[in-house]
């Protein structure tokens, strides 16, 4: 074989690389969703948003709830018995709120039981989303977010805000017409959170609990954590299990450059004697 076999080959198997170790991602993915959905006798879907890179570029791209995401877990819902129950693992900063809402109210009219799986975060319309259950497991450190309307650039919230200090006369009309959006939005998203929370609140707490995130109590990144989500009286628990985080492992964030964060990947106990160790599984969490 000569030079120029051996430098095509290896642009061959530089190309089929990626994709081969894709497949086996996918592959064990598929295996350990089975495993999960075949331990709690539930339906296991997973929306998972991570920042991906365009393939010829190399630019990083954000991923967001879109409609897209929408219909497949509609679809998903479809596919499975309205006993059956749900258990939907969310990792998503948000997105588009029609898509979010879809969402939600596919989940939150089931006859089975509904939980949402937090392992990091589930911001915004993915907090939406998680109000639509019957309880949200989430890690001690992970963390939900306000779900108040944003109008472009601009929380609803700051919007009413800003018209109601300054006189009429000295406000344009194009921040007139975005306030009266906001006033829309603001009381169309706090109906709607109220709607979803009464699966597991009393009407009395629902609406307390809509208001709140829905105002702009906080700013819409706020994040709200485990503590706190259960000190406002949502239906959260902590007992997240090892399945769905090792779950996540399998969803890598791409990276073109040296990682940031790097470690062992084995479970240590405080016991452990780090000399003469034996890694027994690299992919426990």
């Amino acid at each position: 074989m000569d030079i120029g076999s051996l430098v095509w080959m290896f642009f061959l198997l530089s190309t089929l690389q990626p994709v081969l170790k894709q497949r086996l991602l996918e592959a064990s993915r598929q295996r350990l969703i089975g495993a999960i959905e075949r331990k709690r006798k539930s339906r296991v879907i997973l929306l998972v948003h991570r920042e991906e890179t365009m393939s010829l570029l190399g630019f990083p791209v954000a991923r967001y709830i879109n409609i897209e995401d929408a219909e497949a877990v509609m679809r998903a819902c479809q596919l499975t018995d309205s006993e059956v129950p749900i258990d939907l693992v969310l990792h998503t900063p948000g997105g588009l709120m029609l898509a979010a809402l879809q969402i939600a109210r596919a989940v939150r009219y089931r006859k089975g039981r509904v939980t949402v799986f937090v392992p990091h975060y589930a911001m915004s319309g993915g907090t939406l989303i998680a109000l639509a259950a019957d309880e949200i497991v989430m890690s001690r450190h992970a963390v939900l977010g306000p779900v108040d309307p944003q109008l472009g650039q601009y929380p609803a919230a700051s919007l009413l805000k800003a018209v109601e200090r300054k006189p009429i006369a000295e406000v344009d009309d194009n921040t007139l017409i975005l306030a009266d959006l906001a006033q829309k939005a603001a009381q169309q998203l706090e109906a709607t959170a109220k709607e979803l929370l009464t699966r597991s609140q009393t009407p009395e707490k629902s609406a307390e609990l809509a208001k709140l995130l829905s105002s702009g109590t906080w700013t819409h990144d706020y994040p709200i954590t485990f503590d706190e989500a259960s000190r406002l009286g949502l239906k959260v628990s902590s007992a997240m299990p090892r399945d769905v985080m090792q779950l996540m492992s399998l969803y890598p964030q791409p990276m073109k450059r040296q990682p940031s964060v790097e470690y062992l990947p084995v479970r240590r106990h405080a016991d452990d004697q780090i000399e003469g160790r034996r890694i027994r599984d690299a992919s426990v969490i």
